[in-house]
């Protein structure tokens, strides 16, 4: 820990070890040139102290204690036969290098990859192929390749606010946006409908995994 309250990890390689960033007084920096293979770690902390400098990650486990929100950091990440678990809201990953000039957003990545112990809500795969991925089950759905879709998923009615606020808005996602996890009892609550309503219509489509 440096003098000004920071944890940085950088410039090696581990393997097999746990790594608790739960000190919600400390500013967690992981990386540069870091590699962790077989590691288990534990996040607790918000996304605001917690960074990813193009740090590699392989056959890792995060188990997220408190819920995650709004963490684009992991788009500056190389992420590669993970698992997760825990609550992720607003978090993006894979590759998207124009989110920041930055070196380590540069080498963004996700594959094979493991979501299902994970509860996701507006959380977007970027970049990446998500048929390398499992995303967790319902009440979670995914939306696969929602720009390229949008056009047909508003060719149907949407129970409640659902379809003017969540997919005509599809298109406006930004052009690497491959998929995007939501929690349908989430939106149920926020746009005046049911999850029942919505999963009857998510039946139409091949896109929607639920």
């Amino acid at each position: 820990m440096d003098g000004l309250g920071n944890v940085i990890i950088e410039n090696k390689e581990i393997e097999n070890e746990r790594l608790e960033l739960t000190d919600k007084t400390l500013h967690y920096f992981l990386g540069p040139n870091l590699t962790l293979r077989n590691c288990t770690l534990v996040l607790k902390v918000s996304a605001r102290r917690l960074f990813f400098d193009g740090a590699r990650f392989i056959d890792c486990t995060f188990e997220v204690k408190q819920e995650l929100k709004n963490h684009q950091q992991w788009v500056a990440a190389s992420l590669k036969g993970c698992r997760f678990k825990g609550r992720l809201t607003g978090c993006d990953f894979g590759h998207w290098p124009e989110y920041s000039s930055l070196p380590g957003y540069q080498h963004g990545s996700i594959e094979d990859c493991d979501f299902t112990e994970a509860h996701l809500d507006a959380c977007r795969i970027m970049g990446s192929d998500p048929a390398t991925l499992r995303f967790p089950k319902w009440p979670c759905f995914t939306i696969l390749d929602p720009i390229g879709r949008a056009r047909e998923l508003n060719s149907v009615q949407w129970p409640g606010r659902v379809g003017p606020i969540v997919f005509e808005t599809l298109y406006k996602q930004p052009p690497r946006t491959r998929a995007l996890t939501e929690h349908a009892l989430t939106l149920a609550k926020r746009f005046d409908t049911t999850p029942e309503e919505l999963r009857a219509v998510f039946e139409k489509f091949d896109c929607i995994l639920y």
